[in-house]
């Protein structure tokens, strides 16, 4: 699944050697649609942009030439609306992981307001449809202020505003100490934080999955690379770049179903006397009588816990202005900060940092 195909680009007159991938990652290691939105659009245009190996610093090239879908990540989408019809028209499908946490009294984020964030999640449902933007609660922090009473109490505000515009609401503990750059950032900024427990995990998955039940939110709760086994309580472990969401959304694309290993198949037609059709096992219906057969295969380049497929990730660390007190993205604010200035300085270099 990660092998993706090769083509030749054109730089400068020489012929360049360039990965191009049918799924796009934008971007795990930054938030691009909220500071590089532009840039993204501009390279998507030109047909290629250069990423920088974040291991061996060596620099390569991402040929967008069969690219057909895209999985953006972001705390503030709203900078992406204008570009969406672009994607419409280049026949690219796409769909959002949507970090929309609340810690605006605890100043741990850098974002816009609460109520800003969530209209525009609305704003970008009623572009995209509903089920293609996935709330995110991530992290979860405990800190001497911040209990799992409130984290909640703020989970149950948001949940409230979203019902019936996303589908799903993904979540993760905090794991401060197997982080370094968590860590690190964290105590630079004088944050008390402290680590979950596995009692505490537990006890915040059986109320949330309680609150989900008795407010009618009927979300899929989703954990993110969790260890500990909560599917007791009805919560999954989630696959950020989820095949059976992108089958959903581009069923009809034979040249992604293709590659993803997927058969789109017609569902077998009722007879006189049933009142409805049963589907083999591990089915998901899909729209005019299709079905196919749920079959993720892992992306094995992911940590371990790690449910998603395979998709190639154009962001690059260290580039990331939100400045979360709690990032694990960046080494430190002022290398962000740099990096962002380099970009505004050449703001469509083949490179996110303009360098």
């Amino acid at each position: 699944m990660a092998n993706w195909d090769h083509t030749y680009i054109n730089i400068n007159g020489q012929a360049v050697k360039a990965q191009a991938p049918l799924i796009v990652s934008a971007s795990r290691s930054t938030d691009i649609p909220a500071f590089y939105a532009d840039w993204f659009f501009h390279r998507l245009e030109t047909g290629y942009s250069a990423w920088t190996n974040p291991f061996n610093g060596v620099k390569s090239y991402v040929s967008y030439e069969k690219t057909r879908f895209i999985v953006f990540w972001s705390k503030n989408p709203e900078p992406l609306i204008p570009y969406l019809h672009i994607l419409k028209e280049k026949g690219i499908k796409c769909y959002i992981q949507y970090t929309l946490n609340d810690y605006e009294d605890e100043k741990l984020e850098k974002v816009p307001s609460l109520e800003k964030r969530i209209d525009t999640f609305k704003k970008l449902v009623s572009e995209l449809g509903q089920g293609r933007v996935v709330w995110r609660f991530d992290p979860l922090i405990l800190t001497e202020d911040i209990t799992i009473d409130k984290l909640l109490n703020k989970i149950q505000n948001i949940g409230d505003q979203l019902k019936g515009y996303t589908e799903k609401l993904v979540f993760s503990y905090a794991d401060i100490e197997s982080y370094k750059k968590v860590k690190s950032n964290l105590q630079k900024n004088n944050i008390p934080y402290k680590d979950w427990s596995i009692s505490q995990m537990d006890e915040f998955a059986a109320r949330l999955s309680k609150m989900n039940a008795e407010r009618g939110w009927k979300y899929t709760l989703a954990t993110c690379g969790e260890k500990i086994d909560i599917e007791k309580y009805g919560i999954a472990h989630n696959r950020c770049i989820d095949g059976d969401l992108i089958t959903r959304i581009a069923w009809n694309d034979s040249v992604l179903m293709k590659f993803m290993g997927v058969k789109i198949m017609d569902a077998p037609q009722p007879d006189l006397f049933a009142s409805s059709v049963e589907l083999p096992t591990n089915a998901i219906p899909l729209p005019g009588g299709k079905y196919f057969i749920s079959g993720h295969k892992k992306d094995s380049g992911q940590r371990e816990l790690c449910g998603c497929m395979a998709a190639k990730d154009i962001g690059e660390y260290n580039t990331c202005p939100h400045l979360c007190e709690y990032c694990y993205a960046n080494a430190t604010k002022q290398t962000a900060i740099n990096n962002w200035l380099c970009h505004q300085n050449n703001k469509f270099a083949e490179t996110i940092t303009g360098k």
